[in-house]
């Protein structure tokens, strides 16, 4: 994963243990006096959050443990991970840029694309001024290699 990647996630798991988990702790006290909690909506509500903030440290913990952190900025040459490529659709003449990242980042309305992804996969490799023909869930697409930068 990238070092913005791996540094999201950091500030993630930071808020969801100093923020989220008290938060919930506090709720779930709170639902508790209450009364009956067989049919208490609130304290349901709140152990439902508690398993989602729980599971998701579990997580991100995960993640970061096992993450390999990568430096674009030391990188150069053809289009591998962490490639920021800007690429032109050959049918629409439509300009778009993404960066290439690991799938616990990626975010395609950001512009980050899972190297897993058809495209991303179709791209490794690929130099300025290279088509790609990628094989989407819409059809065959074409794009052209316009830009490869590294930051």
């Amino acid at each position: 994963m990238t070092r913005a990647g791996h540094s999201a996630l950091e500030q993630e798991l930071k808020a969801l243990k100093s923020v989220e988990r008290p938060a919930v702790i506090k709720a779930i006290a709170e639902a508790r006096e209450h009364g009956d909690l067989s049919e208490n909506a609130e304290y349901h509500a709140a152990r439902e959050r508690q398993s989602f903030v729980e599971g998701r440290i579990k997580e991100i913990e995960a993640l970061l443990s096992r993450a390999d952190v990568i430096d674009p900025a030391r990188l150069s040459g053809a289009i591998k991970f962490g490639a920021t490529v800007t690429l032109v659709d050959e049918d629409s003449d439509e300009e778009r840029t993404y960066q290439i990242v690991g799938e616990a980042e990626a975010d395609i309305e950001s512009g980050l694309l899972n190297i897993r992804s058809p495209l991303a996969r179709a791209l490794i490799g690929k130099d300025e001024g290279d088509s790609v023909e990628v094989r989407t869930p819409g059809g065959d697409k074409s794009y052209e290699v316009l830009s490869i930068r590294y930051i």
